[in-house]
Order: C-alpha cells, then structure tokens, then sequence
C-alpha cells in the first residue's frame, strides 16, 4: 500500500531521510559506516551494497550491450542506462530544484545540486575523514589514496583516476578544441589556455577573465 500513498514511516537517525521499507533505511544507514566490502575483481573499485557491484560490473565490464538508442545507436548494458541516455535527445529535464527552480535531467545531478543549498556533506572518507555531498565525489577522491586510475584511453592507453579527463584527453587525439573565446571565437583544446587567452582581452586581468569565463 505504501507504494501507492507515498508513506516513508521509517526514518535515518542520522540524516533524517525517510523510507517506505525497514529493508531499505537498513541499506541506505551503511553509507553512514564508510565501508566498501564488495570489491570489483576486474578493476578493484570497491562499493557498499553488492547490488552496486552486480550492477557496476554489468554496466562496465560486460562486453554484451543489448539495449540500444534509437536515435543514435549508442549501446548499453542496461535499459536504465538507454532511458537516461534518450534525456539527451529529447530535452527533457524533469527534476527541478525548490530553491532556485533549476532543472535536470538526470536525478543524480538534481541530488548533488540541492546539497549547495542544504550544506549536507554525509560521504566521509574513512582514510582522512574529509567529507563530501554524494557518493561519486568521494570515490573520485579515494582515489587519491588508493592511487587508482580505472579509466583509460584506448588509442594510448594513458589511465585517469576521472572519466572526464578521458574524454578531454581524447580530443588531443582527434584534434577538437572544446573551449571557444566568447570575444573573437578561437578555440582550444584545453580550458588553461582559453582562460590565459581571455585574459588578454580583459587587460591581463585573471579575475575579470574568470568572470568572463563563467558567463
């Protein structure tokens, strides 16, 4: 019954956040302890819930993808991941924040942001204790212990600890610029020499560049 009226009787008693199941608040109370005892043995990342590794191996590791976009023909391993994908094409952006009415399109994304506006840092690093607002940033950050760098190019080879330097590393590779100067449109491959460029014209000033920059 409580999926249809909504009802989340069963509460964190550190955070607050509010359940339907005793199952689930069980699940959600060991992001609390910091520990990750299911590891990959394909990658070694290391996750809280063995439903997270099933799901991470299967979407990574597992070379049959047999869900497909129709647009564009991108493939994945799973349908959640062609239906979060399918957002990119129709525009759709259904999470809005309260606060400052921002959009998003993915959950996750609209998650992370409404912790600017709480100040919630519930993610804390069990090797130094640093804290973080979601769960994605403080993986990234473990792996400044660990060392990892699972991500890697596959024309060189070079490894990342972040998926996003692959990407942008890639373009040196293919040779597309990502960052265009707003004032005269050249482009560069990297944001560092776009910043210094714009910075010329605002009179070598690096603080109006970087106003410029967040326009």
């Amino acid at each position: 019954m409580r999926t249809h009226t909504g009802e989340k009787p069963f509460s964190c008693d550190i955070c607050y956040k509010a359940f339907k199941s005793k199952d689930y608040l069980r699940k959600h109370k060991f992001i609390h302890t910091g520990k990750h005892p299911y590891s990959c043995s394909v990658c070694q990342k290391t996750f809280q819930l063995r439903e997270h590794l099933d799901k991470h191996v299967k979407r990574i590791h597992k070379e049959e993808k047999q869900f497909s976009c129709p647009i564009c023909q991108a493939v994945f391993s799973l349908k959640d991941d062609v239906d979060r994908h399918m957002k990119i094409h129709t525009g759709e952006r259904p999470y809005s924040c309260s606060v400052c009415q921002k959009t998003f399109s993915q959950k996750n994304n609209f998650k992370r942001h409404r912790m600017i506006h709480t100040g919630q840092r519930l993610h804390s690093c069990y090797v130094c204790q640093k804290t973080f607002a979601d769960k994605s940033t403080l993986a990234i950050h473990r792996r400044t212990h660990t060392g990892e760098k699972p991500f890697s190019c596959d024309i060189c080879q070079m490894s990342f600890s972040v998926k996003g330097d692959v990407s942008r590393h890639r373009k040196i590779h293919t040779g597309e610029c990502l960052y265009s100067c707003v004032f005269c449109q050249k482009s560069f491959r990297k944001k560092f020499n776009l910043k210094r460029h714009v910075s010329r014209h605002m009179g070598n000033n690096p603080m109006l560049a970087s106003n410029a920059l967040m326009e």
